[in-house]
């Protein structure tokens, strides 16, 4: 039984009893956490409005036997007042928030998770890319070790003629092989460069045919991993 102080970024929240709520974070050093905000619905509450999903916060909490935490100080970082503004924003940050509480393990620290999640929250803050969250969701399944293969075809490792996509498979294949989805020159260079070092780059160009295209991609292959149909993925697209 012990206090520590993390920083963390707030996926999601539930009801408890009536007054508590408990408060799921992503945390820089002790991974996904479930606190419990006590009072917290209580119209008088010391949190305010500091416990809300995309909120980034500094918390203390007190540790335990039992599963839960308790939430015991918290104090705003990052108030992403333009993406909690804004329905679009909003749509697209509760879609990794949702996509970060299924990959991340509880209690297992993974501070890099954490960094991407807030980079991304924060692009989010500054820009309403429609790049943001399929390049995410890229990138949340090369951090997790099953990138799709965008550089030959998965069956027979050409590197020519690659016209489809099928994240069953592993990645794009060619037009000998193909299956799964038809998949345009121009979103496959813009897959490479999400994957490859260019996001910076790519988080500038203008909505395009090839971005939508990515957004299709990306859900279907963050789905297929995470074997269920993600529940915020209507509110974005």
């Amino acid at each position: 039984m012990s206090l520590y102080r993390d920083q963390g970024i707030v996926l999601r929240t539930y009801k408890l009893g009536e007054a508590d709520r408990i408060v799921v974070f992503c945390t820089e050093a002790h991974g996904k956490v479930r606190g419990v905000a006590k009072g917290v619905r209580k119209t008088r509450s010391r949190f305010g409005g500091r416990l809300e999903p995309t909120s980034h916060v500094q918390l203390q909490m007190y540790r335990g036997r039992s599963e839960l935490d308790t939430v015991t100080q918290v104090e705003t970082v990052d108030h992403f007042r333009a993406l909690r503004e804004d329905l679009s924003r909003l749509g697209k940050g509760l879609a990794m928030l949702e996509a970060v509480d299924k990959v991340g393990a509880d209690r297992a620290a993974d501070a890099a998770l954490y960094r991407m999640l807030l980079g991304a929250l924060r692009s989010l803050d500054a820009t309403d890319s429609a790049l943001i969250v399929p390049a995410f969701y890229l990138k949340l399944l090369a951090h997790d070790g099953v990138s799709p293969e965008v550089r030959v075809c998965t069956s027979c490792s050409t590197a020519s003629n690659l016209e489809a996509f099928d994240y069953a498979s592993g990645g794009v294949l060619c037009r000998s092989c193909r299956r799964g989805l038809p998949l345009s020159s121009d979103a496959l260079e813009l897959m490479r460069k999400v994957l490859g070092g260019g996001l910076g780059a790519a988080l500038k160009l203008p909505l395009s045919p090839a971005i939508r295209e990515l957004e299709h991609l990306a859900t279907i292959a963050m789905e297929h991993h995470l074997e269920r149909r993600l529940r915020t993925t209507d509110a974005y697209v």
